[in-house]
């Protein structure tokens, strides 16, 4: 796959659809790579006539691995969080914002579509507040405005994602499956075979265990976006899992309160993953919502 230098670090990226197509950037959550963004999935927005882009955040895949974080403690980590500590971090979620623009530099493209999910919702909503003139419209998934005040994550689902990787592709295929397992949290039933296949080509891609650290610390490091969000003008749709074990919903309906004019659509059957069987749905929504923003709003400024 092609890959660009962008924002000091080198981001490994694929497109799908016609070059010429208004773009749309997929940015994946907390230790995913850009094929958690399944290449259906991609396939099948980009026949709806668009350029769907997706690619490795930094200290994912094959884009670059940083530096720091490997004595670092996750509970010591949580724990600092929970008391309000100050938590220093090797970078913030704002750097992996700028990540995602200096990707769209190097690609040629003015404005895009933005969709993130998890974490990469995050990041999509402080490209929204920093660089509202880069986005035509906004789809944040299963992801929250930061801060506090919202229920804690079910301990198995952040333990599960947290859990420390096999060092070999076997025993990282049946973690995909565990991890896999506690985040759908019985919503559909998994594919285990395809769960796992996925597994082994994040193994083969590059998985990082220090990386998935130096993400979560960003993410808590970053503080609330809330009130900056009051001053987004980009047209937003927020769609989140009502059975979501690690991100609660009222996160999601925090995050479109925040925004002006921004649309939540709660998901009947999902919890905090993206199962085949959610595909249909996400993508009609996500379809919808950028043929209103292209026809039933103003352009951001």
């Amino acid at each position: 796959m092609p890959s660009v230098s962008a924002n000091g670090i080198t981001i490994e990226y694929q497109s799908f659809g016609d070059p010429g197509a208004p773009p749309l950037l997929l940015i994946m959550g907390l230790g995913g790579q850009m094929i958690h963004w399944h290449e259906r999935f991609c396939a099948t927005l980009a026949d709806r006539g668009l350029r769907v882009i997706r690619f490795d955040n930094r200290d994912a895949g094959r884009s670059t691995v940083m530096g720091g974080g490997a004595a670092w403690d996750v509970q010591a980590m949580f724990q600092a969080w929970l008391m309000r500590q100050p938590l220093r971090a090797p970078y913030l979620l704002s750097d992996m914002a700028e990540d995602a623009v200096g990707l769209m530099d190097a690609l040629d493209i003015e404005r895009a579509h933005i969709v993130g999910a998890s974490m990469g919702g995050m990041i999509g909503q402080l490209l929204a507040i920093h660089h509202r003139e880069r986005l035509l419209s906004l789809t944040s998934i299963m992801s929250t405005p930061g801060g506090y005040g919202f229920p804690a994550p079910k301990p198995a689902s952040l333990m599960a994602l947290l859990s420390p990787a096999p060092a070999d592709r076997e025993g990282f295929a049946r973690r995909a499956l565990k991890v896999g397992e506690a985040l759908n949290a019985g919503s559909w039933p998994l594919d285990e075979e395809k769960v796992m296949a996925v597994g082994r080509e994040s193994f083969d891609r590059g998985y990082h265990r220090e990386g998935v650290l130096r993400q979560t610390a960003a993410v808590l490091a970053s503080g609330s976006r809330e009130e900056a969000l009051r001053g987004v003008s980009t047209p937003t749709l927020v769609l989140h899992g009502e059975r979501d074990p690690l991100v609660p919903i009222s996160a999601g309906r925090a995050t479109a309160a925040a925004i002006p004019d921004a649309r939540f659509v709660p998901m009947s059957q999902m919890g905090h993953y993206m199962p085949p069987q959610t595909w249909g749905p996400l993508i009609e929504h996500i379809s919808d919502h950028i043929s209103r923003s292209l026809h039933g709003f103003a352009p951001a400024s």
